[in-house]
């Protein structure tokens, strides 16, 4: 195996340490998928740099002209802790001709936007739930045509269920209003709202440029939800160990998900893959409704892989241990920035 110079980029605050002994679990969480993949490139033999960014772009520049990176491992979900910029340091990535990790700066666009990247999926004729963004400062209006409730209103292009919780699922107009003032206010961005889909929470990943690999259907459990409780990953659901624990929530292999509706989940993850053009690794969140049909929620190009988050226990389902999963994703990103060139 060839041996790499790889820059490791996240978040000046997540900068991990050289080691974790001593650490409790909740310590090491904040910065647990930079700690992870910057250890698992240098078990692999890579020369490894790891830099923290905030709000200068000069710390990329610096390394990408005196490290001379074969490549960059782009952890960066944010540059002046706006989301939205995410895709903007990526485009200084490729501006530089310096070949990185993940997606390229227009699919992190188009899936940073759901509402962008449903008109997207919904022209494709992708079932996606129908929905209406509300912006900042405008009045809210319900589309009584176009929707119906119950509906569930989320940020319209944070990520990790910010802002999300059981009170997100909303039932008429009033709540409708004052939870799309909630994501004004507390999030500090337009919000959405969709209609609510009842039905099982799956995700499923992706890995690849052209030739893509697929992951078995992951599901996200509800084994003790409180009687009046939605099945939704709410922030607390994804992060609070202690919830989590009270509730009965974990992940795995779908289960009991027949064949043939597996494999149609596959086909079309990889045609939403294809249509919006992504590279490197994605995430699909999905429902699946008690009819059978399945409607892709959301597209995440730029997904949690930390080891034994969804990601990586999906890949190590089909036999990739961690190390190989990482250098993948090296290989991935080092061939599609020569084809860039």
């Amino acid at each position: 195996m060839t041996r790499h110079r790889v820059v490791v980029l996240c978040h000046e605050d997540l900068v991990p340490p050289d080691s974790i002994e001593g650490l409790s679990a909740p310590e090491v969480d904040a910065f647990r998928t930079e700690y992870d993949v910057a250890r698992a490139l240098r078990e692999l033999g890579h020369e490894v740099q790891v830099v923290g960014v905030s709000d200068d772009l000069a710390p990329i520049r610096s390394v990408a002209l005196g490290f001379d990176p074969h490549v960059v491992f782009n952890l960066l979900m944010e540059f002046r802790d706006v989301g939205n910029y995410q895709a903007h340091v990526t485009s200084y990535l490729e501006l530089l001709g310096v070949c990185f990790t993940g997606c390229h700066a227009r699919g992190i666009l188009l899936t940073r936007d759901k509402a962008l990247c449903k008109k997207i999926l919904r022209y494709h004729r992708v079932p996606t739930p129908r929905f209406a963004v509300f912006e900042r400062g405008a009045p809210v209006r319900v589309p009584r045509r176009e929707l119906s409730f119950p509906l569930i209103v989320k940020s319209v292009d944070e990520e990790a269920s910010l802002g999300i919780a059981q009170a997100s699922v909303v039932s008429d107009e009033p709540h409708l209003r004052e939870r799309v003032e909630f994501v004004h206010r507390s999030i500090g961005t337009d919000a959405i709202a969709e209609e609510y889909i009842e039905g099982r929470e799956l995700t499923q990943s992706i890995l690849g440029n052209q030739r893509l690999q697929a992951f078995p259907p992951w599901e996200l459990f509800f084994d003790k939800l409180p009687p009046g409780s939605l099945p939704i990953a709410t922030a607390r659901a994804k992060f609070d160990r202690k919830y989590q624990a009270r509730v009965g929530i974990d992940s795995g292999p779908a289960r009991e998900l027949p064949d043939a509706t597996a494999a149609r989940i596959t086909r079309l993850c990889k045609r939403v893959y294809r249509v919006l053009g992504l590279s490197g690794y994605a995430r699909l969140d999905l429902r699946l409704a008690p009819d059978g049909q399945v409607y892709v929620i959301e597209v995440n190009s730029t997904p949690d892989v930390a080891e034994g988050e969804d990601f990586a226990d999906s890949a190590k389902a089909v036999g990739i241990t961690y190390p190989q999963l990482i250098q993948r994703i090296v290989g991935l990103g080092i061939s599609y920035g020569r084809r860039r060139d």
